[in-house]
């Protein structure tokens, strides 16, 4: 078995045994790897408390024959305490993990996601500001090329007004051609600031509506492209 050293941030996990877990992290140079964590699970292990949820760490890794490798020596980089600290951060966190594992090959190396994701959870981390996670969600969407279109209306290219928003089509539409679902014009311009550059601009503002509008069409976008309902979703709505 060959071993690397690599970066990574914790996706999920479960039991193995009774001692164990089987951890998936997303890492820097390798992708999304799925590794066995031996004896994390002990009450003195002090291993297992650096591979929990959101953990950001660097690890040393003995590759497997399969599909599961050895993680041998973690250190902790970032345990993003404030994320941890309350639930609705948290839930905000663990829909940007389960998005990053949805959309992450299994060894498919893809440093630019890796980035994201922990700039993602630094910022929530640090300024938790209302529009993180829908912007992280279309960032993520951009980064695939299934980013909404939001120049100009996806049927007939008029610039507008553009008054609704529809997955099938790819984008907002102007009132002729109309479909899907509503949008306000401040939720399309924010929309386009996360995509084009304004993050910080967008990440400042705190209109409950306009925040709420952009979410929910971060998140319907995400799903439609993935064919399923998020299950952090229901957290988010609960907290």
């Amino acid at each position: 078995m060959s071993q690397y050293n690599d970066k990574g941030v914790v996706l999920r996990g479960w039991r193995l045994g009774e001692s164990d877990r089987i951890v998936v992290l997303l890492t820097a140079e390798h992708g999304k790897v799925r590794a066995v964590a031996k004896g994390v699970r002990k009450t003195k292990s002090k291993f297992g408390g650096r591979l929990e949820l959101t953990s950001h760490v660097s690890f040393q890794m003995f590759e497997g024959r399969g599909e599961l490798g050895i993680v041998t020596q973690a250190e902790t980089i970032d345990r993003f305490a404030n994320l941890r600290n309350d639930p609705n951060l948290f839930a905000s966190a663990s829909a940007m993990l389960e998005v990053s594992d949805h959309f992450s090959l299994d060894q498919n190396s893809d440093t630019k996601r890796y980035e994201m994701l922990v700039g993602a959870l630094k910022t929530l981390d640090e300024n938790p500001a209302p529009l993180v996670l829908p912007a992280f969600l279309l960032k993520v969407l951009a980064h695939e090329g299934l980013e909404p279109h939001l120049d100009l209306c996806t049927r007939c290219q008029s610039n507008g007004p553009l008054v609704s928003i529809d997955y099938n089509e790819g984008g907002v539409l102007c009132e002729k051609c109309r479909r899907g679902r509503s949008v306000t014009e401040r939720s399309v311009a924010v929309m386009r600031s996360i995509l084009g550059g304004g993050l910080n601009m967008a990440l400042a503002v705190e209109d409950n509506q306009v925040c709420s509008e952009v979410e929910s069409i971060a998140y319907e976008a995400v799903e439609f492209h993935l064919e399923r309902r998020l299950r952090s979703r229901k957290v988010l709505d609960q907290t």
